[in-house]
C-alpha cells in the first residue's frame, strides 16, 4: 500500500502565510490599531485639503463649479473608488478608535483623581470617539444629499443640486456645526498621528500642534462659510 506523500507548501506559499500572519498580529494589536488609525487619519486630512480646495471654485460661479465636478465625473469608476474608499477608510477609522477606547476603558474601569497626559488634555483629545462618529454619519448623510450614485443628476447641474440643498435653513445650520465638529476633530488628530507614527520631536512638535489647529481652523472656515455664502450672499 502507497501512503500519500504529506503537502508541503512551497515556498511562495510559506511566505505569504508569514506576511499575513504578520499582518494579523501587528494590526491585532495596539500599537498596529494606533498605526492604521494615524494613516486612514492623514488619509483624510489630505482628501479634505483636495475636496476644500475643489470647493472653492464655488465662487466662481455656477459654470465654474459645474465644471470642476464634470472634471471629477469623468473619473468615471475611479471616481467612485473614491467616494467608497473614502467611505470605507474613515468607517475603518472610527471603528479601530473606539475598539481602542473601549480596550482602554477596560483597562482601567475606575478614572484615577487626576487626569495627566504629555500635552494636556483638551476638549478634541477627550472627545475624539464622539466626533468621530458623529462625522462619520455626517459623511454618509453628504453622500445620500449631494453623491451622483444617490442623486439623479441627469435632469440638473450640481450647482442646482447644492443651491437647493443650502435654500434649507436647517441643512446649512447643520453643515457648518458639522465642520465645527470636523476641525474639533482634526486639532487633536493631526498632531497625534505625528506621535503615534513617531515622528514627533521636541524641536519641531510644538509647530506641528500650530499647524494642526490652523488647519483645523482653515478647515471650519473654508467649508463652513460655503453654505452661507450660497444660501445669503450668492
Amino acid at each position: 500500500m502507497v501512503w500519500p506523500l504529506p503537502l508541503i507548501p512551497q515556498p511562495n506559499c510559506m511566505e505569504r502565510m508569514r506576511t499575513m500572519a504578520w499582518l494579523t498580529q501587528t494590526l491585532g494589536s495596539s500599537i498596529g490599531k494606533k498605526v492604521l488609525m494615524a494613516v486612514s487619519g492623514l488619509s483624510f486630512i489630505g482628501f479634505l485639503a483636495g475636496h476644500l480646495a475643489g470647493n472653492l471654485t464655488i465662487y466662481g460661479g455656477a459654470d465654474a463649479f459645474n465644471g470642476y465636478a464634470e472634471q471629477l465625473h469623468a473619473l468615471g469608476p475611479f471616481l467612485a473608488v473614491a467616494e467608497f474608499g473614502l467611505l470605507g477608510l474613515f468607517a475603518i477609522h472610527v471603528l479601530v478608535g473606539l475598539v481602542l477606547f473601549w480596550q482602554n476603558f477596560q483597562a482601567r474601569p475606575v478614572r484615577y483623581a487626576v487626569n495627566k497626559s504629555p500635552g494636556g488634555k483638551t476638549i478634541g483629545s477627550a472627545t475624539m470617539p464622539y466626533t468621530g462618529v458623529l462625522i462619520l454619519l455626517f459623511i454618509i448623510f453628504h453622500l445620500s444629499n449631494f453623491s451622483r450614485f444617490f442623486v439623479d443628476q441627469s435632469a440638473t447641474t450640481i450647482y442646482q443640486i447644492v443651491s437647493n440643498a443650502f435654500a434649507n435653513p436647517v441643512y446649512v445650520g447643520l453643515y457648518v456645526l458639522a465642520m465645527l465638529v470636523v476641525a474639533l476633530h482634526v486639532s487633536h488628530g493631526f498632531w497625534s498621528l505625528f506621535q503615534t507614527l513617531g515622528l514627533n520631536h521636541s524641536k519641531y512638535m510644538p509647530a506641528i500642534t500650530v499647524l494642526g489647529v490652523v488647519l483645523s481652523v482653515v478647515f471650519a472656515l473654508g467649508f463652513g462659510f460655503l453654505p452661507v455664502y450660497i444660501a445669503f450672499m450668492a
